[in-house]
């Protein structure tokens, strides 16, 4: 399970070998939870939680993930004892490829499998809404001509090719929201993306299964033993986890279609989010929502891939171990993922 903690002023520490987690109620008294580290794979904490130093001590001897997130879901940074995969033969293959046409056709591949991700969403849709029919068929078609740009289009480096992928991803990604913001409710429309601070309670939730997503991205990237820092088309950031950004690509649709459901099915109101200055965010009840929601999405909900049925996360930790082994020139046996409780039906 994963053990999400927003409230302020909440406490966790260990007693007996278990984390005791100490919530502090509106009534001034204290709602105590005991938990066995055996129950948790990664902890969310936001802000205005504290831990003990044994509490961190007993995730770190349990392989448990703990990732500080900011208001809005970003990940702020984690504490975690790794089982990496990391070698230098890895790293330097990564660094080259950055630099080469090997990176371009990665940057390539998972950008129109984003794209492809986007338009077969709107085609599922569709399927419901025959009275849009003709609209969303028109906004398909600029979706496919941009994935086809970006299929044609041939460099040996990134850089030869950077403008023309942005600019296609760019058009697709205004086109594929403007159709998701038109077939919902009227009350839930919102005019494009916005991201710190989101402009819109539609934002708002996105940001932050985003951020989530960005957490599970991080971990599977760093057990695979690539370098979440050197990314092949988000790599001019200073200090930013450009490989986060540029594998994610693919898995987007994930927290896509987990933030239309709420949405579509009316489940979000004014109880959810708080205004801001400029800007609106997700409150404990917004974020408890969507954390059940997107948890079960990402953990229970699987994915058929070569014969076999794998979560969601478990999916995404194969497809790093895949990265790492082409980019090695080295196909991924089951006994890779066997260490990290990876093989099998789920």
């Amino acid at each position: 399970m994963q053990l999400f903690i927003d409230t302020f002023g909440t406490f966790l520490h260990v007693k007996d070998q278990m984390f005791e987690i100490i919530v502090p109620q509106e009534n001034g008294e204290k709602k105590k939870h005991i938990i066995p580290p055996s129950k948790i794979n990664n902890m969310l904490l936001g802000s205005g939680v504290s831990l003990s130093s044994d509490a961190v001590k007993l995730a770190l001897i349990n392989n448990i993930d703990i990732l500080f997130v900011e208001y809005d879901g970003m990940p702020l940074g984690r504490v975690w004892h790794g089982k990496l995969g990391s070698t230098v033969k890895i790293r330097r293959a990564q660094l080259i490829a950055g630099a080469t046409v090997t990176g371009v056709n990665f940057i390539k591949e998972w950008i129109i499998n984003k794209l492809t991700n986007q338009e077969e969403f709107l085609v599922k849709l569709k399927k419901h809404r025959s009275e849009k029919a003709n609209y969303i068929d028109f906004q398909i078609q600029t979706i496919l001509g941009c994935i086809n740009n970006i299929k044609e289009a041939e460099a040996e480096t990134i850089d030869d090719i950077a403008d023309l992928i942005r600019g296609n991803e760019g058009v697709a990604g205004r086109i594929y929201f403007e159709t998701l913001s038109e077939l919902l409710p009227d009350e839930y429309k919102f005019g494009g993306r916005s991201k710190r601070p989101a402009m819109d309670s539609f934002n708002a939730f996105l940001n932050y299964a985003y951020g989530i997503l960005y957490g599970r991205i991080e971990k599977a990237l760093i057990i695979a033993g690539i370098d979440p820092y050197l990314g092949f088309l988000h790599r001019d950031d200073y200090n930013q986890k450009s490989m986060v950004f540029d594998f994610i690509e693919p898995f987007r649709i994930l927290a896509d279609e987990t933030v239309f459901k709420l949405f579509s099915g009316k489940k979000v109101s004014g109880i959810h989010v708080d205004k801001l200055e400029k800007g609106v965010s997700l409150n404990k009840e917004g974020k408890t929502l969507l954390v059940n929601l997107f948890t079960n999405v990402l953990d229970e909900e699987t994915i058929k891939y070569k014969g076999k049925n794998y979560s969601n996360s478990h999916y995404i930790q194969l497809m790093a171990f895949e990265f790492a082994g082409r980019l090695i020139n080295r196909k991924i046996k089951e006994e890779d993922f066997e260490k990290y409780d990876l093989l099998g039906d789920v």
